[in-house]
């Protein structure tokens, strides 16, 4: 489960956000590009846009569903 208070720092400010447990797999990105990223040393994802549609939530939903360790949270 994501701890709230272990966030990665780039993530935006929202509901969604990924904390230091990531492992750079790359799942988060390729279910929700529109909302996930990789950092810039390709060491841990982030959420660099909240979603703002019905099909973004989903992805972000799906995104966090598929994550094999659980650093996606969801405080919404």
């Amino acid at each position: 489960m994501a701890d709230k208070e272990n966030k990665v720092a780039e993530n935006v400010s929202g509901a969604y956000y990924v904390d230091e447990q990531c492992i750079a797999c790359e799942v988060c990105v390729n279910e929700a590009p529109d909302n996930f990223k990789m950092s810039d040393d390709g060491a841990y994802a982030f959420v660099f846009k909240q979603p703002e549609s019905d099909e973004e939530k989903e992805a972000c939903q799906a995104a966090l569903a598929s994550c094999p360790v659980d650093a996606i949270g969801d405080d919404g």
